[in-house]
């Protein structure tokens, strides 16, 4: 569980997170959502320990971040798994090796370990046949799940998901939307994802944080984000005519 307690965040004299305060649960796909500029990101990259709030805390499990020493940090770090909006294989690695690396950077584990532990996040992702391809070679899902199957290889506590969809096709989205909730509920993990695509807030907002102009305008489930009444959730959730008729078709209990 990751517990956000009234966190404030300026930059010079503009003030983006404005006192938020939310719980991540552990289990579950746990969703930000919101406009450009609402301050996901901002959020995001505090979640993170990139950004330093000025006021509130953001607590792991307990732990509060601002309040551990720079060796508690950093094993904090290495609970902590991470899917970057493009990806961010490097090129001049193969799967596997990119795979491997949070391995060979955070972990004394022998090399047989570490390629035991890298074959089997590679088949959990359906990718036992791709070790020696490079990034280039393989389709921008496939790069997706490379990128989850990197941020899952050390066991973390915590994946956070930035854009997981970015890019992708309506049908690989999908694919990549069930894997991360499929990978949460079986390792219980507390996952945290900044996304865009309301399909994502549909099929797997367990949890959902609505921000606009860095306050918390709204938070429920995928359930209840059908039956809300807050104009600033229904203008942005519902904004094109299809999900406006999905919404209909639901309140009339189609």
């Amino acid at each position: 569980m990751i517990e956000v307690k009234n966190v404030e965040k300026s930059f010079g004299e503009s003030k983006i997170l404005k006192g938020v305060s939310t719980v991540f649960e552990t289990g579950k796909t746990n969703l930000i959502i919101g406009q450009s500029g609402s301050g996901k990101t901002v959020l995001l990259k505090s979640l993170l320990g990139i950004h330093k709030p000025e006021v509130g805390t953001i607590s792991f499990d307990g732990r509060i971040y601002s309040e551990l020493d720079d060796d508690e940090k950093r094993e904090l770090r290495t609970e902590i798994g991470m899917v970057f909006q493009g990806s961010a294989l490097f090129d001049s690695m193969t799967v596997a090796e990119n795979v491997a690396f949070p391995l060979r950077m955070f972990t004394n584990k022998s090399k047989p370990e570490i390629k035991e532990r890298v074959d089997f996040v590679l088949e959990r992702v359906a990718l036992k046949d791709a070790h020696h391809k490079l990034p280039s070679e393989i389709s921008g899902g496939m790069q997706k799940r490379v990128a989850i199957a990197r941020a899952i290889v050390n066991n973390p506590k915590y994946l956070f998901c930035d854009e997981p969809n970015s890019g992708l096709d309506p049908n690989t989205s999908i694919l990549i939307d069930n894997l991360i909730k499929e990978i949460t509920e079986e390792y219980n993990i507390t996952t945290v994802i900044n996304t865009h695509d309301m399909n994502s807030v549909m099929e797997i907002g367990e949890k959902i944080l609505f921000l606009k102009n860095g306050l918390k305008a709204w938070e429920g489930t995928k359930e209840e984000i059908f039956k809300t009444d807050n104009e600033a959730v229904v203008a942005f959730v519902y904004s094109s005519n299809l999900f406006k008729k999905v919404r209909e078709a639901h309140l009339k209990g189609y």
